[in-house]
């Protein structure tokens, strides 16, 4: 049954579908996900003045590429700017979830299906998964503006539910002590190597001899998770563990430091040998956040740690503003030399009574 505002219904199909014109003089129609015929008025209204919106900026009208089209032409633009387990990653989440979801032209997604994708993963998976594919949909929408596909960009603006704040977890020294003398010998020098420069997992197990530079101090990562590279500057207890791999081994430059380990021996092994000193809830990749704690520990501002770890953006190093209680109270013990007593007038001095009172003299 057709309605002569162009909101019409089936009988072969339950729900409301609307038809209009586009940008290009086509006829278009397509089903809404409403359930009132206020509702499908106001959705095709709105339809109606993104078709202005696109002639008045010039704006090529939405074609007939389904979404599944884009993801493939988005995959392809992908692959030659990510690593190949950052792109394994986004394939997953483009062709798994995306695509199932965002059935049809990729000019027929509006806000409100971005916002349904949202609200339907999140009853499925973690706050930082919706997150990171909200993040892949809005990069591949965004893109299919640059291509002339789409006039804008439906998914911007969309939120993500609150994502819980990163790990706090490092091990004091005493107990960094413990687990290497829990670990096994081939477990030593990856853990102090992790816990003296910071440096995740995957990094440690491709390093190449050829990556090290002894003599300045240094290693060289060519490409690293985010997809750039950058200098790891080692300490004395790293160049240390490097030698002594050094002189285990009769090496090339092409070899790894760590040879035929996998990471997931590396973090099986680490996990024992944190059980058998007591220690729980710890992580190889917590030996990260033990690395940027002692920084700032030692008075490391957060630019510094940001820079030394390879995080592109400070909001990954603000996690590591927290600091240790003996530090802090050692902290607040250096203001006794800073203000002077009385602190209020009239206070002369401040004596502790018995069970904890102040009087004034």
């Amino acid at each position: 049954m057709s309605n002569a505002d162009g909101i019409y219904t089936r009988k072969d199909r339950a729900g409301y579908w609307m038809h209009w014109t586009n940008a290009q003089g086509r006829r278009r129609w397509r089903k809404l996900n409403v359930s009132t015929l206020s509702q499908a008025r106001k959705a095709r209204a709105a339809e109606l003045v993104r078709v202005e919106q696109s002639k008045v900026l010039g704006f090529a009208a939405p074609g007939d590429e389904t979404f599944t089209e884009i993801a493939t032409r988005f995959l392809a633009h992908q692959k030659a700017r990510l690593t190949p387990k950052a792109y394994k990653r986004e394939t997953g989440i483009v062709n798994e979830h995306l695509c199932n979801f965002f059935a049809g032209p990729v000019a027929s997604v509006r806000r409100v299906d971005v916002q349904r994708y949202v609200t339907k993963r999140a009853n499925e998976v973690s706050a930082h998964s919706v997150l990171k594919e909200l993040n892949v949909c809005k990069h591949l929408l965004r893109l299919a503006v640059e291509w002339e596909i789409v006039p804008f960009n439906v998914a911007h603006g969309v939120k993500c539910p609150r994502v819980p704040a990163g790990r706090v977890r490092y091990l004091q020294p005493g107990e960094l002590r413990a687990v290497l003398e829990a670990s096994p010998a081939w477990l030593r020098p990856v853990v102090a190597l992790a816990a003296s420069t910071g440096m995740r997992r995957s990094e440690l197990l491709g390093l190449h001899w050829l990556n090290v530079d002894l003599m300045n101090g240094r290693i060289m990562l060519s490409r690293t998770k985010n997809g750039e590279g950058r200098v790891v500057y080692l300490n004395e207890t790293a160049k240390a563990t490097i030698r002594s791999l050094a002189f285990e081994q009769v090496m090339r430059s092409s070899d790894l430091l760590f040879r035929k380990l996998t990471g997931e021996q590396v973090s099986m092994a680490f996990q024992r040998a944190c059980r058998r000193v007591g220690i729980s809830d710890f992580r190889f990749h917590d030996l990260r956040h033990t690395a940027a704690s002692w920084l700032r520990m030692k008075g490391a501002d957060i630019h510094t740690v940001a820079q030394l770890l390879g995080h592109k953006d400070l909001r990954m190093a603000a996690r590591y503003q927290h600091l240790s209680p003996s530090f802090l109270a050692s902290a607040v013990a250096t203001l006794d030399g800073t203000f002077a007593i009385p602190c209020y007038p009239g206070v002369t001095e401040i004596k502790v009574l018995e069970g904890g009172a102040a009087a004034n003299d």
